[in-house]
C-alpha cells in the first residue's frame, strides 16, 4: 500500500466535483468508487423505483441502520479491490465526517482529500442550469439543500480537513488546468 493513493473529491453541490472526477479519469485512466452506488444497490435490492424520493428514503434508512459512515464502510472493499491493480483510486461523493474518519483509519496517509470550492452564488447559478440532475428551482431551495448537506450529512468536516483545495470560480478551461496541475503533482 506504500505507493498507493485513495483520493477523495469533496465539496458542496455545484462546486465542480464531478468535473474533477471526469477530467482525472479521462487524462489518467484512474478508476473510481462512487459512494452513492450503495444507495442504488439498495434500491435494486428492495426492488423499488429509482427516483429522488426513494433515494432519500434509502439513504436515511441506511444511515439509521448502519451509522453515518455506512457509505465508506460499504465502499472500502471496492476500493481495496481496485487498489490490487491500480496505484490510485478516486473516491467520489464522500460526504460525512464519519466516512472521512473511516477512510483515514483504513488508508492512513495514503488517503488524500481534495476540496473543490465555489461560492454559493456561483454554485446556485450552476445548479439552476442543470437539466438532468435535479436542478435547483430557487434560492430558498438552494439554501435548504446546502444546510441539509452541512448539518444532515456532516459535509463540512471533510471539506475543512482537505489536504488540497481547488477554487472553481473561473472558466471551465481554467478549472481543468488547475485539476491537471494538482494531479500531476499527486500521481
Amino acid at each position: 500500500m506504500k505507493d498507493k493513493k485513495v483520493i477523495a473529491i469533496v465539496g458542496m453541490a455545484g462546486s465542480g466535483k464531478t468535473e474533477v472526477v471526469k477530467k482525472i479519469q479521462e487524462k489518467y485512466s484512474v478508476p473510481k468508487v462512487y459512494f452513492g452506488e450503495v444507495t442504488f444497490d439498495e434500491i435494486k435490492k428492495r426492488e423499488i423505483e429509482v427516483n429522488y424520493e426513494n433515494e432519500r428514503i434509502v439513504r436515511e434508512s441506511l444511515r439509521a441502520e448502519h451509522g453515518m459512515g455506512v457509505y465508506a464502510k460499504f465502499s472500502v472493499p471496492k476500493i481495496k479491490k481496485l487498489l490490487e491493480s491500480s496505484l490510485v483510486v478516486l473516491a467520489e461523493s464522500l460526504y460525512s465526517w464519519d466516512e472521512y474518519k473511516i477512510m483515514k483509519k483504513e488508508f492512513g496517509d495514503n488517503f488524500i482529500v481534495i476540496a473543490v470550492y465555489a461560492s454559493p452564488n456561483t454554485r446556485f447559478e450552476r445548479l439552476k442550469k442543470r437539466i438532468k440532475e435535479r436542478p435547483i428551482a430557487d434560492w430558498q431551495e438552494f439554501k435548504t439543500r446546502d444546510w441539509t448537506e452541512i448539518e444532515g450529512t456532516q459535509k463540512g468536516g471533510p471539506i475543512a480537513m482537505a489536504d488540497f483545495m481547488i477554487i472553481n470560480e473561473s472558466t471551465k478551461e481554467n478549472f481543468q488546468e488547475k485539476i491537471i496541475e494538482l494531479f500531476d503533482k499527486l500521481i
